[in-house]
């Protein structure tokens, strides 16, 4: 979090287009992640109130979204090694599995990013307005 790439990373989109977001379903994924268990699993990504910061908020969306591509691309290597040495098939299902737990969550955080930056940019411009008083 302290190196320059940081900076970059934080503002990274894969995919910028909203309706190819919900071509490839991650409207769905959304959906899932809201509704199921999953919604336990990182309780730092949560509005909790009105009064809650939301830079804070966006940081730790930061967090997972860059621990999910380390995780992506981490298991990519060892899908294509699997495919490779073993079978096909067995490192195909890897990659599926690869896709949905480790792709999927960081273009989740992604899209929620892209959506939380007008509120922060909306939040510090009234922080301000509140300060000229």
């Amino acid at each position: 979090m302290k190196t320059e790439y940081y900076k970059k990373l934080s503002n990274l989109n894969f995919i910028e287009s909203k309706t190819l977001n919900k071509n490839i379903g991650l409207k769905y994924f959304k959906w899932i992640v809201s509704n199921t268990f999953f919604k336990f699993f990182n309780q730092k990504i949560k509005l909790k109130n009105k009064k809650t910061k939301l830079t804070e908020i966006r940081r730790e969306m930061t967090i997972a979204e860059i621990s999910h591509l380390i995780g992506f691309i981490f298991v990519t290597f060892i899908a294509v090694y699997k495919s490779l040495s073993h079978h096909y098939l067995f490192g195909l299902t890897i990659m599926i599995v690869n896709i949905l737990m480790n792709l999927y969550p960081s273009l989740l955080q992604q899209e929620n990013k892209r959506r939380i930056d007008p509120l922060i940019k909306r939040q510090v411009k009234n922080v301000g307005n509140k300060e000229l008083i």
